[in-house]
């Protein structure tokens, strides 16, 4: 499929989710990357420990993860707040979807084994906020799984200034992003150890030979690579303590 771009490039806007919604699982599309990352995404997840484990698929787009929950053994739940998004991720597998805010997640407290957050910290206001959102519906002894992007020169960089100005594919839409809302590792970590929720944190970057492969279609999909740098992409998982003790008993 060609690329095209949504007519209104409002910066960040949401709504070109929905008019992109074509896109979500075209091998050569705008969004193509975002499988990549979350092929990645899902190698930090754990196996389901109970039958009828619930997994939150935050910001659940058009369902880019649930080829990659194969054998896991989870019951997949997604929350976005676009019209088509959760559609489209039904139409691929996605168990059940809810349309909702992640500001607000309308799910109850530690309602899920695993809650995941891939590529969508970096497009709200505070992400700091929506990250102890996801700690809150998650429950004692789950796993949060999170990938975003940092808040330095060399991501706004490598994202926005190259990223979305190359009419190449698998590049994000102009106006996909706002540096200003990118993510700082060091205060989200915080943010979630204080939700209960300590992280580890490391950084991902694509195999540049199999980007390089991958344009002329010499290879069907880019693997991402753990790195150490948090600089522009990363990755955090971590896992949710129980509550202190006088805090169960009050």
């Amino acid at each position: 499929m060609q690329q095209r771009f949504p007519e209104v490039l409002v910066r960040n806007d949401p709504k070109q989710y929905d008019e992109l919604a074509d896109q979500w699982w075209d091998p050569r599309g705008h969004f193509v990357s975002l499988s990549w990352i979350a092929k990645a995404r899902a190698e930090l997840i754990p196996a389901a420990t109970r039958p009828d484990a619930i997994l939150v698929d935050v910001a659940c787009g058009g369902g880019l993860l649930h080829p990659h929950l194969e054998g896991k053994g989870y019951r997949h739940v997604g929350v976005d707040l676009s019209e088509q998004g959760p559609r489209v991720a039904r139409e691929h597998g996605v168990d059940f979807t809810v349309r909702g805010d992640i500001n607000r997640i309308p799910l109850a407290d530690g309602c899920a084994d695993v809650v995941v957050a891939g590529q969508c910290l970096e497009h709200v206001p505070d992400p700091y906020a929506v990250a102890a959102e996801c700690c809150r519906i998650l429950k004692p002894g789950g796993t949060f799984v999170l990938d975003t992007i940092a808040d330095t020169r060399l991501a706004r960089l490598m994202i926005i200034t190259i990223g979305e100005s190359l009419p190449l594919p698998g590049m994000a839409p102009k106006g996909c992003h706002d540096h200003k809302l990118f993510v700082n590792p060091d205060r989200l970590a915080l943010a979630c150890a204080a939700a209960g929720v300590p992280m580890k944190l490391r950084g991902l970057f694509p195999s540049i030979l199999d980007f390089m492969l991958w344009f002329p279609k010499a290879r069907r999909d880019v693997r991402m690579r753990p790195v150490r740098s948090t600089s522009v992409l990363y990755q955090a998982v971590g896992t949710k303590q129980p509550a202190p003790a006088e805090a169960v008993t009050a």
